[in-house]
Order: structure tokens, then C-alpha cells, then sequence
């Protein structure tokens, strides 16, 4: 029998090891921009989560958008307190980048309570999409979407959350054929582990600790419609197996799912990448059609500095890059910004790591 006591104080330690290490070694970086891959894409507020899309040869990125909300920290993420979206866009890498202002704010939401957590975008049929998690007024996050002519907004929420969604993080992929799917799902803060049995629980657990041996929790995928306003269809698990085709469990920290899901494809492949979560660190694992399953492929990104990984990736222009966040300004956890570098698929289509500090 798993001693879960004992599983979660060692658990723990280990995280509050592998931060203090990541944090020692960030502040080492922190003395001089240098030492950085790359630098903010802005500095006048402080943004995080970055999902880039291109957008009629156009790259438009939808962040979150973090404040000082004076809420001490925690693994509820209670910290992470945004309240609105700004929208960038940016014509070149390198190159300026604009911001176009509040596009969505919590207070424009009629279902919504609090906490305006990581979007995403699409576009189909001359109108831009943005979805959206955000908890309702029972404090259940729930995935919304807004719609607008624009890329930039204004964007105008929809009355009622998606009909059986959950959980944060959204991340929408169109396929060559038309056909988009939603992937979504953060554990701890996120929720995933309380709907578990299908239903919201809301004395569930607080973290996925205390089943080690017992298959992850993961993301979860969902067919849209052609409106793009609703799932045509079941949710269904991200299945990641490893090369033998056994499920990731959850004691495995270092591969299991977290949050911050994103799809691309690249030759033919479907490339599903991830946080995971407490160990800091970006994986992925490839399959053969959007729903998997997909198989454990490796690491990418090394812990940056701050607690959060959030990645998008996108082509632009014959090459392909990573938007990511750190927190170089500020120093805090839940005061982050936006990066971007370039991002390489080696010759037996694996992808080559990003080294965050340079050498």
C-alpha cells in the first residue's frame, strides 16, 4: 500500500529542490539580460501563456495578462488573479510588436466569477474566435469563447460556457482537412483531477498525489463544430504512451501531463507538447491523427525562471518558432512576460532543445 503521506512530503521535497535549484540558477542569469536566449516582447504590462497564431501573414499572439493582485501564493494558483486579454501582433521575428489593448475583460463575461486564465484563438469563416477559461460564479473553471470580425477585438463572449467543458488551458488546432479540435486540461489549480469521475468534485483532491502507480491524469480533446462554438462530439483523453505503449503514470513527474497543452504538425505528424507542471519542464509525444495516441517523445525546454511553463509553437514564414514566458522582469512567480526563439525539428523529425540561458 502507497504511503501517501509519506509519497506527498517526498513529492514535495523534491519540487521545493528542483525550484530552488531552478531559481538559484535563474538569479545567476537575472544579473545580466545577456544571459538570456531571448528577451520580453514587451515591458509595459506583464503577459504569460502566449498562444501564437498566424493570422492572413500576420502573427497575432493572445496572452494572459497578469497583475498584482496581493493574493499570497498557492497551489490553487489563487495568485494568478487576470482579469483581462491584451492582443499583440507582430509582422516579422524580430520585429515590433503592438499591443491592441483589452480585447476581453472578466467584467464582460455574464457567467464568469474570477481568474481569466491562459486563452487561445481560431479563426474560420471570416470570424476570430477566442476561447477562454475562466471560473464561474460557483468557482468552477469553465471553457467560454468570444467572437469578433477582428483579430484583435473587440470580442464578444458567448452567454453560456461550452457545453461540457472544464478545466483551463484551450488550445484549438485546425487540421489541413478544416477540421479543429480543442485540447484542454491543467491538474492542481486547473481542476482536473476533480472531474475525475465525470463529474465536478469539489472536495476532490487539490493535486494528482497519492495514486503513483496508477495511470496519469492527462489533457483532454474534443472535436468543435463547424461553428466553432460548441464540441461536435465526446471528450476524450489525450492518451500518451511510452515506447511500448504503456500509459504515463502518475508517480512519473517528469513526462506525466500537467497543463499548457498545444498541438502542431509537422510532415505529416501530430506533435502534442506540454508542461509538466511541478518539474518544470516542456515534453511532447507524436502521434498519427489529432486524437492520438500519442507517444512519449522527450523534453524540449529546461525550467526557465519563475514556476510555470507555457508554450505555443507556430511556423511563420518557412521557419517554425516557440513563444514562451519567464519572469526576467519581475523576479515573481505570477508576474511573467512573453518570449519568443526559434524552434528546430531535427532529420528524424524530433525536436531539438531549447536552451533558455545561453552558455
Amino acid at each position: 500500500m502507497i504511503n501517501r503521506t509519506k509519497l506527498c512530503s517526498t513529492v514535495v521535497a523534491v519540487s521545493a529542490l528542483l525550484a530552488a535549484t531552478t531559481n538559484l540558477d535563474a538569479q545567476k542569469a537575472f544579473n545580466s539580460s545577456d544571459h538570456y536566449l531571448a528577451q520580453p516582447l514587451i515591458k509595459n504590462i506583464y503577459t504569460a501563456d502566449p498562444s501564437a497564431h498566424v493570422f492572413k501573414g500576420k502573427i497575432y499572439i493572445y496572452p494572459s495578462h497578469d497583475v498584482e493582485a496581493g493574493v499570497k501564493e498557492n497551489d490553487n494558483g489563487d495568485h494568478f488573479d487576470m482579469r483581462d486579454y491584451h492582443i499583440l501582433s507582430m509582422s516579422s521575428i524580430p520585429g515590433k510588436v503592438t499591443d491592441h489593448g483589452v480585447a476581453l475583460s472578466v467584467k464582460d463575461i455574464s457567467w464568469a466569477g474570477r481568474q481569466l486564465w491562459a486563452p487561445d484563438a481560431a479563426y474560420k469563416n471570416g470570424t476570430y474566435y477566442l476561447y477562454f477559461p475562466v471560473k464561474d460564479k460557483q468557482d468552477v473553471f469553465k471553457i467560454g469563447v468570444a467572437t469578433s470580425k477582428s483579430p484583435t477585438g473587440p470580442f464578444k463572449a458567448q452567454p453560456k460556457p461550452i457545453e461540457g467543458s472544464f478545466s483551463i488551458d484551450p488550445a484549438v488546432f485546425t487540421d489541413t482537412d478544416g477540421n479543429s479540435y480543442m485540447y484542454f486540461g491543467g491538474i492542481w489549480g486547473g481542476q482536473l483531477q476533480r472531474w475525475s469521475n465525470g463529474k465536478y468534485d469539489e472536495n476532490g483532491s487539490k493535486t494528482d498525489l497519492g495514486k503513483a502507480d496508477e495511470p496519469a491524469l492527462t489533457a483532454k480533446v474534443a472535436k468543435m463544430s463547424k461553428n466553432m462554438l460548441e464540441f461536435d462530439g465526446p471528450v476524450r483523453d489525450v492518451q500518451i504512451v511510452d515506447k511500448e505503449g504503456k500509459p504515463l503514470l502518475t508517480k512519473d513527474h517528469n513526462r506525466r501531463f500537467f497543463e499548457g497543452g498545444w498541438m502542431h504538425k509537422y510532415k505529416g505528424k501530430y506533435y502534442f507538447s506540454y508542461s509538466t507542471g511541478d518539474t518544470h519542464l516542456l515534453a511532447y509525444a507524436i502521434g498519427d491523427n489529432p486524437f492520438g495516441p500519442f507517444t512519449y517523445e522527450g523534453i524540449f525546454m529546461n525550467p526557465v525562471e519563475g514556476w510555470t511553463t507555457h508554450h505555443s509553437i507556430v511556423e511563420f514564414k518557412g521557419k517554425w518558432y516557440i513563444f514562451y514566458h519567464d519572469t526576467q522582469l519581475s523576479g515573481k512567480t505570477h508576474l511573467r512576460n512573453i518570449k519568443v526563439a526559434e524552434l528546430k525539428h531535427n532529420a528524424d523529425g524530433t525536436i531539438s532543445m531549447v536552451e533558455t540561458y545561453k552558455k
